[in-house]
């Protein structure tokens, strides 16, 4: 992979282990020549991200909606800062920009990234392998309840595999790069076999 997504806070959470993991990836993708693709924020485990691959000499753009950049959170020190005019329009660009995608913790609009490039794939929208890395436990709440989504029949268990999980980058970065995407279409039910 050439370059990847990083969706997470703009927010620095309550724990040091957030803001050092958002350092530490930014870090790892530039001394692997992976291009860091984010949402163009200086403030938060954002600007944490920026600042690692950065330090590292790596090659990061920011895509940010003109109404967040009005509020001075935009992060100036970018390879490239690209302004949209919606946060739909922005995630179509990071979708097109990226081949790969890794969530760390965040609040409701990271997750709803997340949500969306997840049901993009279902929907054979794009194959590009999607990655959570689980800092501090972040995200066990969310892998039991991918867990009980296949358990009540509203997800094939190929798709809740293929969100993959770890709270080791250097783990999480070989899964994405092993990754193969699901085979089986997804309204693929017993009814219809």
């Amino acid at each position: 992979m050439k370059s990847i997504v990083v969706f997470c806070g703009s927010a620095e959470g309550y724990n040091e282990a957030y803001m050092e993991a958002a350092y530490e990836l930014g870090s790892m993708l530039a001394t692997q020549n992976i291009r860091v693709i984010y949402g163009g924020a200086k403030v938060g485990l954002m600007g944490a991200v920026a600042d690692g691959a950065l330090a590292q000499g790596g090659e990061v753009i920011g895509v940010i909606p003109h109404f967040l950049k009005t509020k001075e959170i935009a992060h100036e020190g970018l390879t490239e800062l690209i302004t949209v005019e919606t946060m739909h329009e922005r995630k179509m660009l990071m979708n097109k920009l990226c081949e790969g995608v890794v969530t760390l913790p965040g609040g409701w609009g990271t997750l709803e990234e997340l949500f969306e490039m997840v049901t993009w794939s279902m929907l054979g929208l794009h194959k590009k392998p999607i990655g959570i890395l689980n800092v501090n436990g972040y995200y066990d709440a969310l892998k039991a309840l991918n867990a009980n989504v296949v358990q009540e029949g509203f997800l094939n268990e190929s798709f809740a595999k293929s969100l993959l999980i770890s709270d080791s980058a250097t783990e999480l970065l070989d899964m994405m790069h092993n990754y193969t995407p699901p085979a089986v279409a997804k309204w693929l039910t017993e009814r219809t076999t």
